[in-house]
């Protein structure tokens, strides 16, 4: 046949189309050019407040000047009238009492007293080295102790130390002084000057006078005295910066000690201490009870242990005695004391009246910086504060703090009505039985109360006593306190101990003229 079912094998064709295009394919990418910014400010040079305030009509202000016109006739005419009346009023409130003490304070009112600071120097505790005086620098800022021994004991070759202490000082360590002074023989008794920050005087047990700078970390000793015929023959218990009238850029230095001499020294180029003037408590001066004897000075001299210059004159000052009287001194005395042998500058005697003594030695005196009649304060043995006025022999007052010692009392620079005491301890040393109280800090307001203290700090949880005290001038609710464990504690004192009321003052001079009466 013609046509017939026939399979023909398969054609294949490869393409090319897929192969090409691939190989023309190109990856791109597109991306901005990188774009830049920039931030700007407009501000005015000058600007100015601008108000719109439309005119009062002429009509207006007239309206307001007939509103306030005043009858001046009719005014006078009753002032006239109520004149007596008002001026009855006025003088009544002006002597009334009855917003006395009343002073507005918005300030917030502590009425807490804190304890800022326990400080120590551990390598004196461990000699059981006593505190046995403190002091506040010039700018309040600092706080210098003398470390000794006020008991019994060999005080004369003991080691002792002056530490300081910055308040103000960041990361402050309390039991590590800024400031550490080895001194060959007991301190008893330290005060910064009044206005060298760096200066620091100090009496020893030996009779000698030292003067540190504690900016001079290397060797601080810039005056002293050495031993020599002038030299205290007993321990010096106060030392005083005194101004130099003739120098003003200068002070001199006033110690005493219980050999009887009350001495004024002055400073020498080389570094020495030498003595300008001097005076001696001698028991011809005094009662003929307290007159105690000291062979080196042929039975003449009567022991010194505290002084205190009057504020309103500084040829006046009060001294207490180891027979338990207060003396009123003056420096323009020209009375020769006793002669001594080998003295460069003759002593004169400055007592000029002796006031009711206490039952045993005074330990300290306090003049008040504020009364003008030159009242002070003096504390002993007896454990009695006596309250005297320079005008007469008998106190004001005697308050009976304690049964036993007390060591030190302070009137307050800022607050006429209040002062301090610090408490002690009595020994029996024959049978070394400790007749003990609480050693403590007490503050009196006289204001309140003239019979206990207002408020009584407990300085140490043992029984140990309290040697020294000082308030902070510049910085006035701080207190110092050190105690026979070695221990200096800060207070701070309640806004109602250092803020003066309105009439303090007149309330001082009344209740002195009260009792006087």
């Amino acid at each position: 046949s013609m046509f017939a079912d026939r399979t023909a094998p398969g054609a294949d064709v490869q393409s090319l189309w897929r192969s090409a295009r691939s190989a023309r394919c190109e990856a791109k990418t597109c991306q901005t050019g990188k774009i830049s910014t920039a931030e700007a400010a407009t501000q005015s040079h000058t600007a100015r407040d601008a108000v719109v305030q439309t005119e009062q009509s002429k009509d207006a202000v007239q309206d307001f000047q007939q509103e306030v016109q005043v009858d001046y006739i009719g005014l006078l005419s009753f002032l006239q009238r109520v004149e007596d009346a008002v001026i009855k009023e006025l003088n009544k409130n002006w002597k009334s009492h009855a917003f006395d003490g009343f002073e507005v304070n918005w300030t917030v009112q502590d009425e807490t007293v804190l304890c800022l600071h326990t400080l120590s120097y551990p390598e004196a505790q461990d000699q059981n080295l006593q505190v046995t005086s403190v002091s506040w620098n010039a700018t309040g800022s600092v706080i210098a102790c003398s470390y000794g021994r006020l008991d019994d004991g060999d005080w004369s070759t003991e080691k002792s130390y002056v530490c300081t202490w910055n308040l103000d000082r960041r990361g402050l360590n309390p039991q590590q002084p800024d400031l550490v002074v080895d001194v060959p023989s007991s301190v008893m008794c330290l005060a910064f000057h009044p206005s060298q920050p760096s200066l620091i005087a100090g009496g020893l047990f030996s009779g000698e006078l030292v003067v540190w700078d504690t900016s001079r970390t290397e060797d601080p000793v810039i005056w002293r005295t050495g031993m020599t015929d002038d030299t205290h023959t007993d321990p010096v218990y106060q030392v005083n910066w005194l101004p130099d009238s003739k120098h003003r850029n200068h002070a001199r230095l006033l110690s005493v000690g219980t050999d009887g001499k009350i001495l004024v020294w002055r400073e020498e180029q080389d570094g020495r201490l030498a003595l300008a003037e001097g005076f001696a408590i001698v028991a011809q001066q005094i009662p003929r009870s307290t007159r105690l004897k000291k062979v080196a000075w042929g039975e003449a001299a009567v022991g010194v242990t505290s002084l205190s210059f009057s504020p309103f004159d500084a040829g006046v000052f009060v001294v207490g005695v180891e027979g338990g009287y207060c003396l009123r001194c003056s420096t323009g005395a020209q009375s020769p004391a006793l002669p001594r042998p080998g003295g460069s500058v003759p002593l004169r005697a400055p007592a000029e009246l002796a006031f009711s003594p206490h039952a045993g030695p005074v330990y300290s005196v306090s003049c008040s910086p504020f009364h003008r009649q030159n009242l002070f304060l003096s504390c002993g043995t007896d454990g009695q504060v006596h309250l005297h006025s320079m005008l007469q022999t008998q106190p004001l007052f005697a308050l009976q703090l304690s049964k036993k010692y007390l060591f030190c009392v302070c009137w307050s620079p800022v607050r006429p009505l209040v002062f301090a005491a610090a408490s002690g301890e009595g020994k029996c040393l024959l049978l070394s039985i400790k007749l003990s109280v609480l050693g403590e800090v007490h503050l009196f307001d006289l204001a309140r109360s003239m019979q206990k203290p207002t408020v009584s700090l407990k300085q140490s949880v043992g029984d140990c006593p309290v040697y020294c005290l000082e308030f902070n001038i510049k910085h006035t609710r701080l207190l110092a306190a050190g105690d026979a464990a070695g221990i200096v504690k800060v207070w701070q004192l309640s806004s109602d101990f250092t803020e003066q009321g309105p009439r303090e003052m007149s309330h001082l001079e009344q209740l002195a003229s009260e009792i006087m009466d």
